[in-house]
């Protein structure tokens, strides 16, 4: 049995389905990453396990124990908000202490936990701030410790970076694991930023439609999604898709892209004389400018991305296909139009159902 289990949860407004018959298991200890679009029904699942919404069906179980009917005071959840949520007339000790105070838990240990999360947090120097003389990443801080005081079994995070710079954005990426792991605590993290789960989630939870449509280690989800949906949410350039019909030779299977035949190195005759999509990632097509056995394309346009190169190509018959490298090689400082031959790694190839979207 795992330590958080949520099974056929199940809410709507008005008639209109959020959450559809949703389930997932946490283990005790994990860091699950909810990742979803805008609008995809994120913090109304966060709400449902807090407690602040009640569900029109399914079951909440933490330890075997289901949360029906139990208030949110009482079900041992943290949860920190996206707008930080402080109170404006109290110092940030104050706030941190907020949830101790109203528990009546004696002045000693409050004066303990508090200053313990705060130098967690490393906040410890603004304590006795009040929140409008703290940094956007000081008040972040300042409601994560709020929420983390009382040692919660599970802790609930609702977008907490989203509003913060880039710079303490990229330094909280780095920090909330080993903080997280420091207070021991079961986390569900909401979060729009792919990159962002890739990089916090022990296992990410695609969150599409109000229904999770998969649950699994960030290196599966990106190199293994289960439908074109979650291709396209994950990557920066997005995934290229093609359409193609693979079919069978003496030498095995070869298909189609743009005017090229290519051979597959895949033996799966299912695909044979199929028509689906070709998944394929940018960093999994090279470009070389000397003429090859690859593809003939136009470099329409090559612009940096972090430390890479990423060029948009056009075959012969129109198809547009994103391709990247690492920069410093032949490519760099490279400007205008130019003749290059593109070369698919095959073995990284994905291929997807044309109607219904799903991996085969």
């Amino acid at each position: 049995m795992a330590f958080l289990e949520i099974t056929g949860l199940n809410k709507a407004f008005k008639g209109h389905a959020i959450i559809r018959d949703l389930s997932v298991a946490v283990e005790k200890g994990e860091f699950l990453v909810v990742f979803g679009q805008s609008g995809s029904g994120k913090t109304v699942l966060l709400r449902l396990i807090a407690g602040m919404l009640q569900a029109d069906a399914g079951d909440v179980r933490l330890d075997g124990q289901s949360l029906l009917g139990v208030n949110p005071e009482y079900r041992d959840i943290g949860m920190a908000f996206q707008n930080y949520a402080l109170y404006p007339h109290m110092t940030a000790f104050e706030n941190i202490a907020s949830p101790l105070r109203s528990r009546n838990v004696p002045e000693d240990e409050v004066q303990k936990r508090v200053h313990d999360t705060a130098r967690l947090l490393r906040i410890d120097h603004v304590i006795d701030h009040l929140p409008r003389a703290l940094s956007q990443g000081q008040k972040q801080r300042t409601a994560l410790g709020r929420s983390l005081v009382g040692r919660p079994a599970v802790l609930l995070l609702d977008d907490p970076l989203r509003n913060v710079d880039a710079k303490i954005r990229y330094e909280m990426r780095l920090e909330l694991p080993r903080l997280l792991r420091s207070f021991e605590s079961t986390v569900i993290y909401v979060t729009q930023d792919y990159k962002e789960a890739m990089a916090l989630g022990d296992r990410i939870a695609v969150l599409v439609d109000g229904t999770f449509q998969q649950v699994a280690s960030p290196h599966a989800v990106y190199d293994a999604p289960n439908n074109t949906r979650i291709a396209r949410l994950f990557g920066d350039p997005p995934i290229n898709l093609l359409s193609v019909r693979p079919a069978g030779t003496a030498h095995g299977l070869t298909m189609r892209i743009a005017d090229t035949m290519v051979a597959l190195p895949q033996t799966d005759e299912a695909l044979v004389g199929r028509e689906c999509m070709l998944g394929i990632r940018s960093e999994n097509v090279g470009v070389s400018l000397e003429s090859t056995s690859g593809i003939p394309v136009t470099i329409d346009a090559i612009t940096p991305l972090n430390n890479r190169l990423v060029m948009l190509l056009r075959c012969t018959d129109g198809t547009e296909v994103f391709a990247s490298c690492p920069q410093g090689g032949p490519l760099e400082g490279l400007r205008g139009r130019h003749q290059a031959w593109a070369d698919f790694d095959l073995a990284h190839a994905l291929f997807f159902d044309t109607n219904d979207g799903a991996r085969l």
